[in-house]
């Protein structure tokens, strides 16, 4: 890689960051925690070769590979917990039993939480309110919404005991009988532990369109009440609860996310058609942050590169992004993810098959938003979103070449079918034909290699507040709320972009055009950078899509359509003042209620 100015020395809420998530207690900076992980992941290779891949993975990290918070730590702390950020469970309710069902998933949910992983749930199996109950249950069904309630209330008990878990996710279908009082169920607060996705398919955004009709519909026997109602048995043996304009529906998805931040879209038949394993898995729902759905006890095993370590003579009119050196370190990348599924504590044994039989990893990067601002491009230019797609191309194409050749070495997944994987329609089918060649001649160690996390915590423990995920910068400089000697403590930060401009340039120098924040952008122009780079992710993107405080309903309306519009994975919006918390606020702040970072993980896939 080509000359680069020395950095300025990391700030001290940077180290503050590492030691309180990452650091065990003998270690004091990060090149002590990166030497752990090292050490850790080289535990999965040949004894001979240790030191070796031990050195080597060092080497990544150094060079800006970010494995993720779970990883970075507990790999090598000799504790329980696992190292995977977030895991998908099942409900697997029937028509005959419900209550049960719920229960087990609870239970699951609260070990896995305890553990210190984040889950997603569909609830859509759960019966609808007032649905007939099974006998064992006695009484009416309580809904989805009431078993979102029993999950919170889990995630609360969890914080009193002063576990720290992770977030929660819960999807329902649009098609699910309470899917209005699922989309409103936050209006009056509560559920602060959940985020909230609607699964929308291709048949209800075509009625939406068109303002025709959707069936509200389940497996479930209904309640007299539904009975007498007018409920009726399909031909394919599920029950009509309702048939309603699906405009009534989308109406109170739209409203609900404008007035509260959720809930937010997964587009699941575009989701389940580009799936590597479709022919195999469906997939319902997804992690809290939405950057891998995930089929039933999947598990996202994530590590990000810092874009801005591969930018060379940034500021400068020769400034390029280092795409050989960044393809360099992707085979070790993808060995030590690989190397996790074979280390990791799991919650449930149920979360480890499911991992080894498909090897799911999530490659992707962070800093995306610093990296365009030293290479001299604003956000919303063409240049910009090419310079976005050309890196993570080149992470897809040395991601799924360094699988090949580690199923030549380790065996591929051993759900592994190439016809299957490679069959059109899939992600894999979109693959360069010498890489195709190479699967069905090697076979793939990985079924899915690429997915783009918000990365928040890492990037600013490990690389000095560098822009989040593929975020534009929110704000030039921040400040962090945090318990004090009197109350609340402000903590001050600043962009790594700025830090190193000021550095290069002088204190008083003005900001070049580039140097945009995310505010400044409109939510379509937002969507275009997703809308880019979305076709080379087999996974996901975590994506924040900020809209302007004054932002009305018919914008919320106008950019979810557009997100299916653009055939994205999935879409959620942040509008200030919707209610959603903060921790990180900008600086100087009008008021407490601006975020420079939206604690609800919004994001557009």
């Amino acid at each position: 890689m080509g000359a680069r100015p020395v950095s300025p020395p990391d700030q001290a809420l940077s180290r503050d960051v590492l030691l309180e998530r990452y650091a065990l207690p003998q270690e004091q900076e990060a090149d002590d925690v990166r030497r752990r992980i090292a050490g850790a992941l080289a535990g999965a290779e040949a004894e001979v070769n240790r030191p070796a891949w031990t050195a080597r993975f060092l080497a990544a990290q150094r060079a800006g590979f970010l494995p993720a918070g779970r990883i970075a730590a507990q790999a090598g702390s000799g504790g329980q917990a696992t190292w995977l950020n977030c895991f998908v469970l099942p409900i697997a309710a029937t028509a005959q039993a419900d209550a049960e069902a719920i229960t087990t998933a609870l239970a699951e949910t609260v070990q896995t939480l305890g553990r210190g992983g984040g889950v997603g749930l569909d609830f859509t199996p759960v019966h609808p309110q007032g649905a007939a109950a099974v006998a064992a249950a006695g009484g009416d069904a309580a809904g989805p919404v009431a078993a979102l309630g029993r999950f919170d209330a889990a995630c609360r008990a969890l914080d009193r005991t002063g576990v720290r878990p992770g977030a929660l996710m819960g999807v329902l279908r649009c098609d699910h009988p309470d899917i209005e009082a699922f989309a409103r169920c936050k209006a009056h607060g509560g559920l602060s532990h959940f985020n909230l996705s609607v699964g929308v398919t291709e048949d209800f955004m075509r009625a939406v369109q068109a303002a025709g009709e959707v069936d509200l519909v389940h497996d479930a026997w209904p309640g007299a009440a539904q009975r007498a109602a007018g409920a009726w048995l399909r031909d394919d043996g599920r029950w009509v609860y309702r048939r309603v304009p699906a405009r009534q529906v989308w109406d109170a998805i739209v409203s609900s996310a404008h007035a509260r931040g959720d809930p937010g879209l997964l587009f699941l038949d575009r989701i389940n058609a580009d799936n590597n394993l479709a022919w195999c898995e469906t997939l319902a729902a997804a992690n809290p942050c939405g950057e891998q759905p995930l089929p039933p006890y999947g598990a996202c095993c994530l590590g990000s590169f810092d874009l801005t370590r591969f930018v060379t003579a940034p500021f400068t009119a020769q400034a390029h992004l280092d795409l050989k050196a960044l393809a360099s370190w992707v085979p070790v990348a993808v060995r030590m993810l690989d190397d996790v599924l074979e280390l990791s504590p799991w919650p449930l044994p149920q979360q480890r098959r499911q991992a080894l039989a498909t090897r799911r990893i999530g490659l992707g990067c962070t800093g995306l938003g610093d990296a365009l601002v030293m290479l001299g491009l604003h956000y919303d230019s063409d240049t910009a979103r090419a310079q976005a797609v050309n890196a993570v191309r080149c992470l897809r194409d040395m991601a799924y070449a360094a699988s090949a050749a580690l199923a030549v070495e380790r065996g591929a997944f051993p759900a592994f079918d190439a016809g299957g994987l490679l069959r059109p329609g899939t992600f894999a089918s979109r693959l360069p034909q010498p890489l195709q060649a190479r699967i069905h001649e090697c076979g793939l160690r990985n079924s899915h290699l690429l997915s783009i996390a918000p990365a928040g915590s890492i990037s600013l423990a490990f690389a000095d507040n560098v822009s989040s995920g593929i975020e534009p910068v929110f704000a030039w400089q921040g400040r962090r709320l945090r318990p004090g000697g009197r109350g609340l403590a402000h903590s001050v930060v600043e962009d790594a972009a700025v830090r190193l401009f000021r550095r290069l340039r002088g204190p008083g120098a003005p900001l070049p055009r580039a140097f945009v924040l995310a505010q400044q952008l409109t939510p379509v122009q937002h969507l275009a950078m997703v809308a880019a780079v979305a076709p080379y992710v087999d996974g996901a993107i975590s994506k924040t899509v900020n809209t302007p405080a004054g932002s009305t309903v018919a914008d919320f309306d106008a950019l979810f359509r557009q997100a299916w519009q653009l055939r994205l994975k999935g879409v959620t919006a942040f509008r200030p003042g919707c209610g959603a918390g903060a921790v990180l606020l900008p600086w100087p702040a009008a008021a407490a209620a601006d975020p420079l970072r939206p604690a609800h993980a919004a994001s557009c896939r």
